[in-house]
C-alpha cells in the first residue's frame, strides 16, 4: 500500500485559492477513481472535485468556510501499490451550476413523479452520482444510500422527489410517526430521524431556540459581493412612473397567436428588447469598469445579465448578444438561461459576462426599490409590479395598467441627466411598444 496527497487542483481563470462547500467522503470511506469526493467555491463559480484515484480516505483538510490554496494538499488516499493516479483531474462546474449550503428561498416543488424505481445499484455508469449538494447532505441525514436512488431528473439526476420516494419506499414497515419524521428528512432537511417521538420534539423545541448558519459557498459569495458594491460604488436610484397599457395589450395579442403549448410572453423579453434599443443611444450605460486599470469598457454587443432568485440565493445569468435576437429568441433565452440557473445547472460561462442587468420580482416587486449595481456593471434596471390604477389619460380620468422603473446607476460614470434621460427614453418605448420593432433611423 502507498499513501497519495492530492492537491487543490488549479481552477482555472487566474483562481488562486478556493473555498471548501461540501466534503463528500470522510477519513476512513473508500471512494473509486472519479467519484466527487468535495465541492468547492471560486469567485465564478461551485466545482465538483473528482478522486483522481481508487483507495481508502487517510485524511482531509479544511472544513467547509475554509479556504484552500491551489496547490495545498487537500486529501489524503491510501492505494493499492503501484497503483497510478488519473492525470490532474480537472475540476468539473457541479453540475454544473454554483451551488450553497443553505438555500434562502426554495421554488415551489414540482408535483410529484410516478414514484421511482429503487435499484440495487442505480447509480450511473461509471459510479458517478449526479444530484446537488444539498441533495447528498439530506440522504446523509435520512440514512438514505443515494447509489440505491434511481434519478428521474436529466441524465438520470437524483433531484428531491427521487429521495422522498425513496425515504417512503425505506420506511415501509417502520413506526408510523418515526417513518414520517424520515422521510421528511429526505425531502425538507428535518434533523429528528431515528429519534423516539418525545425525544424529536424536544429536540425540536430546542432548535427552536437559536441556530447558527455559517456564511459559506453561493451565500458568502452574495454577501462579499453586494457590500463591495455598495460599499465602493456611490448609487443614484431613479425611479418613474410607466403606462404599460398598451404593452399589455401587445403582449396579449402576442400570446393569443402562439401555437397550443407554445409558453407565452412575459414582459422581462419585451422590456430587454427595448433596453437594447433604448442603449443604442445611451451607450454609456453599457460599460464594464476595469478598476485595477481605471479603464471604462464600453461594448457594442449588449449582454443582458437577469436576476434570478434560485434555491441557492440570487444568480444573474446571462442572455448574450440580445441586440441580434428577435423578440422570440430573447423570450426563449431568457428562459433557458434562468431555468438552467435554478436548476442548478448554468455553466460557469452562462453566469458572467454581463454588461446591464435587469432585475423584476414580478407581483412581489412593490412600488419602488433600489437595486444594487451587479458589478463590474454601471447600471442595473428594476421592473417593479404592474397594476391597474385611476390615472388622468387624455384629460380624463382613465384605469391604466401603471408600472414603476426604480434603476440604479453608477453615479461616477453616469450623470443624472444621462440616467434620467435614458429611463425616459426606455418609457417612450414601452408607453408605445411598436417603437420597439421600427429601426433607428440616424440623422442626416
Amino acid at each position: 500500500m502507498s499513501e497519495y496527497v492530492f492537491k487543490m487542483p488549479d481552477l482555472g481563470e487566474g483562481t488562486v485559492e478556493a473555498e471548501i462547500v461540501a466534503w463528500h467522503t470522510e477519513p476512513g470511506a473508500t471512494v473509486a477513481e472519479d467519484q466527487i469526493i468535495v465541492e468547492v467555491m471560486t469567485d465564478k463559480a461551485a466545482v465538483e472535485v473528482p478522486a483522481p484515484v481508487s483507495g481508502r480516505v487517510v485524511s482531509i483538510r479544511g472544513a467547509p468556510g475554509d479556504k484552500i490554496a491551489v496547490g495545498s494538499p487537500l486529501i489524503v488516499f491510501e492505494t493499492a501499490t503501484g497503483a497510478t493516479p488519473a492525470p490532474a483531474p480537472a475540476a468539473q462546474a457541479a453540475g454544473p451550476a454554483p451551488a450553497a449550503s443553505a438555500a434562502p428561498v426554495a421554488p415551489t416543488a414540482p408535483a410529484a413523479p410516478t414514484a421511482p424505481a429503487v435499484s440495487a445499484r442505480a447509480a450511473p455508469a461509471g459510479g458517478r452520482i449526479m444530484t446537488s449538494p444539498a441533495n447528498r447532505r439530506r440522504a446523509r441525514e435520512a440514512g438514505i444510500d443515494l447509489a440505491t436512488v434511481a434519478g428521474s431528473g436529466p441524465g438520470g439526476r437524483i433531484v428531491r422527489e427521487d429521495l422522498k420516494a425513496a425515504g417512503a419506499a425505506r420506511m415501509d414497515g417502520a413506526d408510523g410517526a418515526d417513518g414520517r419524521q424520515q422521510v421528511a428528512a429526505a425531502g425538507d432537511t428535518v434533523r429528528t430521524q431515528g429519534l423516539p417521538r418525545a425525544a424529536a420534539r424536544s429536540a425540536q423545541a430546542a432548535a427552536g431556540e437559536t441556530s447558527e448558519i455559517k456564511v459559506i459557498g453561493v451565500r458568502r459569495l452574495i454577501a462579499e459581493r453586494m457590500s463591495e458594491a455598495k460599499r465602493n460604488i456611490p448609487h443614484f436610484a431613479y425611479v418613474e412612473e410607466v403606462d404599460v397599457t398598451e404593452l399589455e395589450a401587445l403582449r396579449q395579442h402576442l400570446n393569443s397567436k402562439l401555437a397550443k403549448g407554445e409558453p407565452s410572453f412575459t414582459y422581462l423579453p419585451l422590456v430587454i428588447l427595448a433596453l437594447v434599443r433604448t442603449l443604442e443611444s445611451f451607450p454609456q450605460c453599457n460599460v464594464l469598469y476595469d478598476a485595477a486599470r481605471g479603464v471604462l469598457v464600453r461594448h457594442r454587443a449588449v449582454h443582458v445579465g437577469v436576476a434570478t432568485q434560485t434555491p441557492d440565493g440570487l444568480k444573474v445569468p446571462v442572455v448574450r448578444n440580445a441586440q441580434a435576437m428577435s423578440l422570440k429568441e430573447v423570450a426563449a433565452e431568457t428562459r433557458r438561461v434562468t431555468e438552467r440557473a435554478r436548476a442548478n445547472q448554468a455553466t460557469r460561462e452562462e453566469l458572467q459576462g454581463s454588461t446591464i442587468t435587469v432585475t423584476s420580482l414580478g407581483k412581489l416587486g412593490g412600488i419602488a426599490s433600489t437595486p444594487i449595481i451587479n458589478a463590474p456593471e454601471v447600471a442595473i434596471i428594476g421592473l417593479n409590479k404592474a397594476v391597474e390604477r385611476p390615472v388622468v389619460h387624455h384629460g380624463a380620468v382613465a384605469v391604466r395598467r401603471i408600472m414603476n422603473l426604480s434603476s440604479s446607476f453608477d453615479h461616477r460614470f453616469v450623470d443624472g441627466y444621462d440616467a434620467a434621460a435614458m429611463i425616459q427614453a426606455l418609457k417612450e418605448l414601452l408607453e408605445h411598444p411598436a417603437m420597439i420593432f421600427i429601426p433607428k433611423v440616424d440623422s442626416p
